[in-house]
């Protein structure tokens, strides 16, 4: 393990937190990840491209990064991957369009900002217009640029849907966007001849039956293997571009370089955007984190869509159904504007990511990629159950996990216990599944493996969670007896699924009173019972 000080003598570089103008990070010596080798891939694969991540995930960094060797600014690119292999450097006229301001508009104010972003690539390239027609003067912008400079053409659409995005779950306001923006980006396939290379990013891909049915030539790369780790940070990126910052954080953190590394793995990694994929890393999270030297919820805390809040709410979806789901490839493309399951939204936003496919079902496995997400997720959802405000909320879970921690059950669930008598309750809250959904959350909040709803071979547990020091195997009813949970955990067949796990089983038998909305009794291995008087 490093000091502090050893790492000061290094002098590392500066962390492009937040930057994403490709030619401001190398100019001023920032740390820089290569990803021009896919540039050069990407060029010599198809002329129309389209690369879907989730936010915050490098989109912009690649676009910018992509503007700069289209414009010959080889000098950037010195020590790159690409610099070896492009021997002209021939310069492009570039137009550069950025969605993601593009925001909560109604169809006149979207109508006149993609004339304002117009207007500013006109003004790049000395021209003007007056032309009313959004998509009439991006055509007209294209055949002046290739006129005035002699060359083909470069457009870069950063953000393609974010228009669409926060509307997704109101479909009058939807069909009205998105014909504002399928005419604006129906001249990319009526002005081939003029074009060098088109490249789209964006979170979702709209329907075949929308957006892309005028722009049918694109390349979908999102899920090609060759492309996995285009955006992202990978396992093996981490380990030999940023090793002095593992070791500059853990040398704040006090650990070891393996706990450093693992337990950014642990918060950070787990992404697959295909498989097989390598382990890719979310690049917002780990830079803030390496700068912070703290294993914060970054990517989260920057801005939970509230489309995909409201989209939940629209499918009814338990905060449990979100983790293990499966999926075909073609569930991956399907209609965002009418979907019949939120599985792919939530994929191509980043909440749920691949963890395994098998070839002879051509099933995906889906899950949540790591615990930042899974905190972020389960913070989010837990209003639906307990009408809260959520103060204090995250006080109690962490000494919750003290106690679990400590082996005191009985401190856990009388925290437990006085937290629920303390809140308000969702109108709904007259059924067991409304308690086992609001405890699963609350576990899931401690950080640790749960399940919920597991079925054994006889019947089921409600819920299961596994922690280093043993596994709990937890039953609920409501109104009833924490005796009668206890009598239904079968303990034989149950732990017959864990046998790998070789930890001591603790049962626990919880019963909810619906009157007073809390807990009333409980029962650990039978040794411990209390009850509210």
């Amino acid at each position: 393990k490093k000091s502090t000080n050893d790492m000061e003598k290094k002098q590392l570089k500066r962390l492009p937190v937040g930057i994403q103008t490709f030619s401001e990070i190398r100019s001023n010596d920032m740390l820089y990840i290569d990803k021009t080798e896919y540039i050069w891939n990407m060029i010599h694969l198809s002329k129309y491209i389209f690369l879907s991540r989730p936010r915050r995930f490098g989109k912009s960094l690649f676009v910018s990064t992509i503007q700069s060797y289209f414009e010959g600014k080889r000098e950037l690119f010195k020590g790159l991957a690409i610099e070896e292999k492009e021997k002209e450097w021939t310069e492009y006229p570039v137009l550069r369009f950025d969605m993601s301001l593009g925001k909560h508009m109604e169809k006149e104010q979207l109508e006149s900002y993609l004339l304002f972003t117009l207007e500013n690539n006109e003004r790049r390239f000395g021209l003007s217009s007056d032309i009313k027609a959004p998509n009439v003067r991006l055509a007209n912008l294209i055949t002046n640029v290739y006129e005035k400079t002699g060359k083909q053409v470069v457009v870069l659409i950063d953000e393609y849907d974010a228009p669409l995005l926060d509307v997704v779950h109101e479909d009058g306001q939807l069909s009205a966007l998105r014909n504002v923006m399928r005419n604006f980006y129906s001249p990319l396939k009526a002005c081939d001849p003029y074009l060098k290379f088109v490249f789209l990013t964006g979170i979702t891909k709209f329907s075949q039956l929308s957006i892309f049915s005028e722009l049918n030539n694109l390349k979908n790369i999102s899920m090609n293997p060759d492309y996995a780790a285009v955006c992202g940070i990978t396992k093996e990126e981490m380990l030999a571009r940023m090793s002095d910052y593992i070791d500059d954080y853990a040398g704040y953190q006090q650990i070891t370089r393996d706990e450093a590394a693992e337990e950014l793995r642990m918060q950070y990694d787990g992404y697959h955007f295909t498989w097989p994929s390598p382990d890719v890393f979310n690049p917002f999270s780990l830079l803030n984190a390496f700068q912070d030297h703290e294993p914060n919820s970054y990517w989260f805390e920057s801005g939970t869509p509230t489309y995909l809040i409201e989209m939940m709410r629209k499918f009814n979806v338990l905060p449990s159904d979100i983790k293990h789901q499966e999926a075909m490839a073609s569930a991956f493309d399907a209609p965002t504007e009418s979907m019949k399951s939120i599985t792919p939204l939530l994929y191509q936003s980043g909440y749920i990511t691949i963890k395994n496919y098998n070839r002879l079902s051509r099933l995906y496995t889906l899950d949540i990629p790591n615990r930042e997400i899974l905190v972020g997720l389960m913070e989010n959802l837990l209003p639906n159950y307990v009408d809260t405000t959520w103060e204090g909320g995250m006080t109690t879970i962490a000494r919750m996990y003290r106690a679990l921690y400590n082996d005191d059950l009985d401190e856990m669930l009388r925290l437990l216990q006085a937290y629920l008598l303390t809140v308000p309750y969702c109108n709904n809250a007259d059924s067991e599944g409304h308690y086992q959904q609001m405890l699963y959350i609350i576990f899931s909040l401690m950080g640790r493996y749960v399940e919920v709803e597991v079925h054994t071979p006889t019947g089921r547990v409600d819920m299961v969670m596994r922690t280093q020091k043993a596994l709990y195997l937890i039953e609920l009813k409501l109104n009833r007896s924490a005796e009668a949970a206890m009598r239904q955990i079968d303990l034989k067949d149950y732990a017959s699924k864990f046998t790998l796990d070789r930890l001591p089983t603790v049962k626990i038998g919880i019963n909810f009173d619906s009157e007073k909305h809390t807990i009333s009794d409980w029962e650990i291995e039978k040794s411990s019972k209390t009850k509210i008087q």
